[in-house]
């Protein structure tokens, strides 16, 4: 017997959460991707510190949703897996391209790009293929695809957008090795303009470190 796989295009829908209200007092417009085992609802809460009349807040959902710790209770979601992943990775661009269009952002805000741990992946991914113009590009403890090259990020003017590298000192999944390996690959995309910004803990958001950044 043999199988073959093959591929259909069908019209999917996905839902994500915003905070605050877009107003003309609306400074930041902050574009936010949870990490793996999230929902955007609960992700959310970590800027509730942000202040309210002057920060709009976009928490796209991954779209892979499944049980947590096999309890059959609480949901997560998870954005990419080994599995089919350049066409995932295409429908998730495809998807926060989708979301930016239905919120039709003004020109005269700030973009605050910001990833967490698996966030960090498709965050790079997006910029790298839409070039957004950011003010912030927050990476917080997770890594940069391999796939991603100097040339994706020569758009950026790095005198008016920051680059932020955050993590905890005591993160289980950012092993010396490893943090060696990504400031390499960091030094050589952002050209030696990323602040590294550490912080006592482990793999957690820390919303102090958040509303730090403006």
């Amino acid at each position: 017997m043999s199988n073959t796989e093959k591929t259909v295009t069908y019209t999917s829908e996905n839902t994500y959460l915003t905070q605050n209200e877009l107003t003309p007092k609306t400074k930041n417009v902050w574009l936010v991707f949870h990490g793996i085992g999230y929902l955007s609802r609960y992700f959310v809460k970590y800027f509730n510190g942000l202040d309210a009349e002057e920060n709009y807040i976009i928490v796209p959902q991954a779209p892979s949703k499944y049980y947590l710790k096999n309890e059959y209770k609480y949901v997560g979601a998870s954005w990419l897996t080994k599995e089919n992943t350049q066409t995932e990775i295409k429908n998730v661009l495809n998807y926060i391209d989708a979301v930016l269009e239905a919120e039709e952002i003004p020109e005269n805000v700030n973009l605050m790009l910001f990833g967490f741990s698996q966030g960090v992946s498709v965050a790079t991914r997006w910029l790298a293929s839409k070039k957004a113009n950011c003010k912030l590009v927050a990476l917080y403890a997770g890594g940069i695809p391999n796939e991603l090259t100097a040339k994706d990020f020569d758009f950026l003017d790095f005198d008016s957008t920051d680059i932020k590298i955050i993590y905890g000192d005591q993160d289980q999944y950012l092993t010396p090795d490893r943090l060696k390996s990504e400031k390499v690959k960091i030094d050589k995309l952002f050209k030696g303009y990323a602040e590294t910004i550490t912080f006592k803990g482990g793999h957690e958001v820390k919303p102090e470190i958040i509303e730090g950044l403006i």
